[in-house]
């Protein structure tokens, strides 16, 4: 709890001026508040446990609001994780704008996002057409993000990692005829079924699937 005028128990502080920390060195509490108090503000004291404490001559009220501001600043921030959208070669136009969807609510909520492609079967002879995919997304999503890695082909897939933009800079794209934007639950069919998501520590991935391709091979 912050102490204030007469609430300061310490005999003798070290007392800063306004905002800039103007210094006016070591005295006793009391020549502190009645100085304070001489030019219509409070004492506050803002370290408790130096030596001695130091508090501070400032507008109280405006004090406790500008510390209101940064802790919901510092909460509102957080960590930032990494979140991951998939898709295949062959994704169909309803899912591929759903994914997207998702990837720019992700974004939104400030959030990375690691885009995959992965190939199967035959697929792996034509990489291109991934990587025309991958350079889809990343202009489609680019209202929303800037790159961090370009696509890059690891093994049987291509990934691509995105960072949000600013907030007053963000346009989402990916919305329904009727203006609201696509729902998560609208991706739940029978291809990505949201209930394979999985998380291991600040990496949500979603659309895990095992699938069985033309030719027999389980991926």
């Amino acid at each position: 709890m912050t102490r204030v005028n007469e609430r300061i128990r310490a005999p003798k502080i070290r007392v800063v001026y306004g905002e800039d920390s103007q210094q006016l060195g070591v005295m006793t509490t009391r020549e502190a508040i009645e100085k304070a108090k001489s030019v219509g503000l409070d004492l506050v004291e803002i370290a408790a446990k130096a030596d001695p404490p130091v508090c501070r001559i400032v507008d109280y009220g405006k004090y406790k609001y500008e510390q209101s501001k940064l802790k919901k600043t510092s909460k509102s921030k957080g960590p930032v994780k990494m979140k991951e959208v998939k898709f295949r070669v062959r994704t169909e136009e309803h899912d591929y704008n759903i994914k997207c969807a998702r990837a720019e609510k992700f974004l939104d909520e400030g959030n990375k996002v690691r885009v995959q492609l992965q190939f199967r079967g035959r697929e792996n002879a034509h990489r291109d057409i991934g990587f025309v995919v991958m350079d889809r997304v990343k202009k489609d999503l680019a209202g929303m993000s800037h790159v961090d890695m370009e696509p890059k082909l690891a093994g049987r897939a291509i990934g691509m990692v995105l960072s949000p933009i600013p907030a007053e800079k963000r346009v989402r794209h990916f919305m329904l005829s009727h203006g609201e934007l696509i729902h998560e639950d609208e991706a739940k069919d029978h291809e990505f079924d949201d209930s394979e998501d999985i998380e291991t520590e600040d990496v949500e991935t979603e659309d895990v699937e095992t699938e069985v391709d033309e030719e027999g091979e389980e991926e």
